[in-house]
């Protein structure tokens, strides 16, 4: 209803623009007395491409007419029978025109109420630009486009009544002529006359002549000089639509694209292509009003041919005009839903793509078919994709004239020769979407083609981390107008946090990005860099092979592999917990250690783990019979976490106190606990499952009170562990410095029972049963 109200407030061409997204397609009255209705539904939850989808659509539009033919029937009085009427028809035209088509309903509604947002948004920037501040450099973009197109209606207007204007001249012009030689074939059948007679009748025919004779040769010259003003009147049009034209394709469509590319790497969604498909369309019709002029200026000249140059300059401006029209359409065939850029064959996959100025020029009157091939950069086709072949729609609700792929599939792929270190996964394909149709009644006949962004095809899912390794380097250092697919082999360091921060960013769901900190412990990781000054790595490059190709010193991955790993947990098991600020994270053993020694006994922090691929660690400080030391329980994986979850397995371990530096653990985590079994069932009770750490374990007091330190937990509560296995400590295993060191040994598990003599343990617990 908000929404609905602001655009009530639209003045001048955004009104315009906002009424012009009405018709009978979903009548302006729907919109109206529907309004809070319509701005509480999820319009945006219903995937357009997805035929899957077309259930929920049709319960949206249902529910819709429902809407509607209750708000019909709520009019009473003589005041309300007419709209009760019309409210009536709508809900039954509506019903009629997308019951068998739902999802189009909802492309309606999802493009009406985008643009409604997007009119408001701009409304109110230019309000407070000119209220407040300068406007921003995006509104001063659209404001300077906004400027030249009426600049360019004015001309187009102007060179439209100039034309009239030669064309009835050239009529009259054409009728004086005829005059004169209607004039002369009278003065030719003189001769039948009476000499006296025929005296008279000549000397007036002859002045007349001379009359006539004298305004068409003033006239002619006027004429020519009309024409050559006309094209150079068109002349200047067309450089301003070249400079237009200059601004949209290659600016702000080239922006677009690359921020559909930084989206692969989880930047912002791109949007405002409806912004830039109602550019590309006023430029296609001012373009073809202008065309179509200067055809008829051709048209004129070829029916009064006239001594001058305007044969040659009309056929370079029609030339000219059919080149800048060329450029528009073909730039304008584009890929609005990227196939996916790691692929996997034998998978089903989708693309869209969407001609921006197929509505205004009529493509849609004959529907293009488009045809997909796999292809390395400027190869042949590497591949074969089944159902690779589609027929452009025309959706009347949205103007729009897409291809929908929605069920291809990568049957096979071929790869080229690799040489050097280069893997399966760092080979870039691309899918290349072509077309061809006509314009202008087959006047003009266009081949279009257009590539994806790069591809890397997979057979296996264990491969999906090194291609979207390559697609994340790809995307985020891509130059402008590089050969596809190159890209450098070295970036600067701060370039590449960059993109880490945008892909942690988006798969965490949250601002809560990666902090200079964070940036300091990778740059510590990346260049085996024990420095703790960000400047020091400010100016140093990384290359592709320390990125995703070399191990890390003394493992077995890459710094990516190891990065991957840590957002793939997050991601699946940890997201709430990062998001709450409960992760530090990005803290080596070291660090924690000196973090937590100044802190009270049982503090703890949760780190990734430095020797798993998606391991993380709980740290603490407790005191040992000799000294206090800071403890590492084995890194737990998503393995670990599908079985019970992280906030759990902290409120099992009771000598876990505060979440460093002292928030008390269950003011940060009570919220995600598992709520306590319910009673038995049928006289049965679920058992439990709790983890415990057996040095931390207090065994049930048969005297006294002894504490955790006192004691281990008895061999007859142990059972062999299958669920991820936390060890208790020894100092034999400290390293020389102090320093806890059992996340590096080979054997975990063996070492702990060597040195404890008794297996790890998980603890089933049961409430008493009464069976």
């Amino acid at each position: 209803m908000a929404m609905w109200i602001q655009a009530q407030q639209l003045q001048g061409e955004a009104l315009h623009q906002m009424q012009a997204l009405y018709g009978q397609h979903f009548p302006i009255e729907v919109r109206h007395y529907l309004a809070q209705w319509i701005e509480c539904q999820l319009w945006d939850s219903v995937e357009l491409d997805n035929q899957a989808e077309e259930a929920k659509a049709k319960r949206l539009l249902d529910n819709l007419v429902a809407e509607l033919q209750k708000k019909a029937q709520l009019q009473g009085g003589e005041d309300g029978f007419l709209l009760k009427i019309k409210l009536g028809h709508y809900a039954n035209q509506l019903k009629s025109t997308y019951d068998r088509c739902p999802l189009e309903l909802v492309r309606c509604i999802k493009h009406i109420l985008h643009s409604e947002q997007r009119l408001v948004q701009e409304a109110t920037n230019a309000s407070t630009s000119s209220g407040v501040q300068a406007m921003d450099s995006l509104s001063q973009r659209h404001q300077q486009i906004n400027q030249a197109f009426e600049e360019l209606r004015l001309a187009t207007q102007e060179t439209e009544n100039e034309l009239r204007k030669l064309q009835h001249s050239q009529e009259y012009f054409i009728i004086q002529y005829q005059e004169n030689l209607r004039i002369q074939a009278q003065l030719s059948s003189l001769s039948s006359l009476p000499p006296a007679e025929r005296t008279q009748r000549e000397t007036t025919l002859q002045t007349k002549r001379a009359t006539v004779e004298a305004w068409l040769t003033r006239e002619a010259s006027t004429l020519q000089k009309y024409r050559l003003d006309l094209s150079e009147q068109h002349q200047k049009t067309l450089s301003l639509l070249r400079k237009q034209q200059t601004l949209i394709l290659d600016e702000e469509l080239i922006q677009w694209k690359r921020r559909q590319q930084l989206a692969g790497n989880g930047g912002p969604h791109e949007g405002g292509l409806d912004v830039l498909q109602s550019w590309c369309e006023k430029l296609a019709d001012l373009i073809w009003q202008n065309r179509q002029q200067i055809r008829r200026c051709e048209h004129l000249t070829q029916q009064l041919p006239l001594p001058g140059p305007m044969e040659e300059l009309l056929s370079k401006l029609n030339a000219d005009i059919t080149d800048i029209i060329s450029a528009l359409v073909t730039s304008t065939f584009i890929i609005e839903k990227q196939p996916p850029q790691v692929l996997k064959t034998q998978t089903k996959f989708a693309a869209t793509v969407r001609l921006l100025v197929g509505g205004k020029l009529n493509v849609h009157m004959n529907p293009p078919q488009v045809k997909a091939v796999i292809v390395r950069a400027h190869a042949s086709i590497s591949g074969e994709i089944l159902n690779n072949n589609c027929v452009m729609e025309y959706h009347q609700a949205t103007g729009t004239l897409s291809a929908h792929f929605r069920n291809m599939s990568l049957k096979r792929i071929k790869r080229s020769d690799r040489r050097g270190a280069e893997s399966v996964t760092e080979e870039k394909f691309t899918v290349l979407f072509e077309s061809q149709f006509s314009v202008g009644g087959n006047e003009l006949v266009f081949h279009v083609k257009t590539l994806s962004l790069p591809v890397v095809v997979i057979v296996h899912g264990s491969q999906d981390n090194n291609a979207t390794a390559t697609v994340l380097w790809d995307n985020a250092f891509a130059e402008p107008g590089r050969v596809p697919f190159i890209v450098p082999d070295k970036v600067q360091w701060p370039q590449l946090c960059e993109a880490l921060d945008m892909k942690y960013k988006a798969e965490m769901h949250s601002g809560r990005g990666l902090s200079e900190d964070n940036m300091v412990f990778l740059a510590q990781k990346a260049f085996t860099s024990s420095s703790n000054n960000p400047e020091d790595f400010r100016n140093m490059t990384i290359s592709w092979a320390q990125f995703n190709r070399e191990s890390l010193p003394g493992r077995n991955f890459t710094f990516w592999q190891w990065f991957d790993g840590v957002v793939e947990l997050m991601k699946k098991h940890l997201k709430p917990h990062w998001n709450d600020g409960a992760i530090l994270g990005f803290v080596n053993k070291q660090q924690a250690q000196d973090m937590l020694l100044s802190k009270p006994n049982g503090t703890f922090l949760l780190r990734f783990s430095d020797s798993e691929i998606g391991g993380i660690t709980i740290a603490w400080v407790a005191e040992n019979p000799n000294k206090r030391l800071v403890w590492n329980l084995l890194p737990y994986t998503t393995k670990d976490f599908s079985i019970r979850s992280l906030a759990d397995r902290i409120s099992d371990l009771n000598h876990l106190l505060f979440l460093y530096p002292d928030r008390p653990k269950g003011e940060v985590f009570a919220k995600y606990y598992t709520p306590p079994l319910s009673k038995a069932v049928d006289g049965y009770v679920k058992p439990q499952i709790k983890q415990v750490v057996p040095e931390f374990t207090n065994p049930e007091p048969s005297g006294g009170t002894p504490t955790f330190m006192d004691q281990t937990a008895s061999p007859s509560v142990s059972h062999p562990n299958n669920f991820g296995v936390y060890p208790s400590m020894s100092d034999t295993m400290l390293d020389a410095d102090g320093d806890f060191d059992l996340e590096d040994t080979m054997d975990v598990a063996r070492h702990v029972e060597e040195l404890l003599r008794r297996p790890m343990v998980n603890q089933w617990t049961s409430p008493p049963s009464g069976t």
